[in-house]
């Protein structure tokens, strides 16, 4: 079994306006995944230095970052990051580009986890409906010219309100989405933004969404989990 999130964490901003990435890493503690696809991860401006420090991330969570090596001091790119168990390898990674009127981009990696090869996406995509889709075409033509085939698992903020159509047409084609539920806004969830797609080698054993005091506080999203177990052939 492999537990995944995704969190938009809104670069450590809470629902007060202070940022405190401590709080960040209380939620993730509680929800206790495997794997973490982070949006919004850096800061926006100046250096784009990471909204989560690594000693933090080192001193109290059980994760490190897939190490991008973007930019120094960030641990995402375009605010996209990966966390995983310390026990975890990764394998490979890289970034992705996505074409967009404003910079976006996406996140993957190959990580090895319990005995298990793991392909995982992190995505923030656009406001707009027309980029939205050419960056998920964008994603899926990536993921098919990968040579080497994986378990695969995409996360994300996807920006999306409709329930079908759009991207998540685009996705739903090739990827099943996990039924987890309204995430954002966090204070009242109305609007399914996050999701969890997985390829068929995954059977979704639960999903849903993290609703807690202090999740509903830390960030303007709620995150998102799955629990995933490998369908042996």
């Amino acid at each position: 079994m492999v537990l995944v999130a995704s969190y938009n964490i809104r670069k450590a901003i809470g629902a007060d306006r202070r940022r405190r990435p401590d709080r960040i890493l209380e939620v993730l503690c509680e929800v206790d995944a495997d794997i973490v696809a982070l949006q919004e991860a850096d800061r926006r401006f100046g250096e784009r230095t990471t909204a989560l420090p690594l000693h933090m991330i080192a001193e109290h969570s059980p994760y490190m970052a897939v190490p991008l090596d973007v930019r120094p001091g960030s641990i995402g790119w375009h605010g996209n990051a990966l966390l995983v168990r310390r026990s975890a390898t990764i394998a490979a990674h890289e970034t992705i580009v996505l074409p967009a009127l404003e910079p976006r981009g996406a996140v993957m990696a190959d990580i090895e986890i319990g005995g298990v090869g793991v392909r995982v996406v992190g995505m923030h995509l656009d406001l707009s409906g027309l980029w939205r889709r050419r960056q998920a075409h964008a994603i899926l033509a990536r993921l098919a010219a990968m040579p080497r085939k994986l378990p695969t698992i995409l996360m994300g903020d996807m920006n999306e309100w409709r329930t079908a159509g759009g991207c998540l047409n685009d996705f739903s084609q090739h990827y099943r989405f996990a039924p987890t539920g309204p995430s954002f806004h966090a204070r009242r969830p109305v609007a399914r933004l996050d999701r969890i797609l997985v390829s068929e080698e995954w059977e979704v054993a639960g999903a849903g969404v993290h609703r807690t005091p202090g999740a509903r506080t830390a960030s303007d999203h709620l995150p998102i989990w799955a629990r995933l177990n490998p369908i042996v052939a």
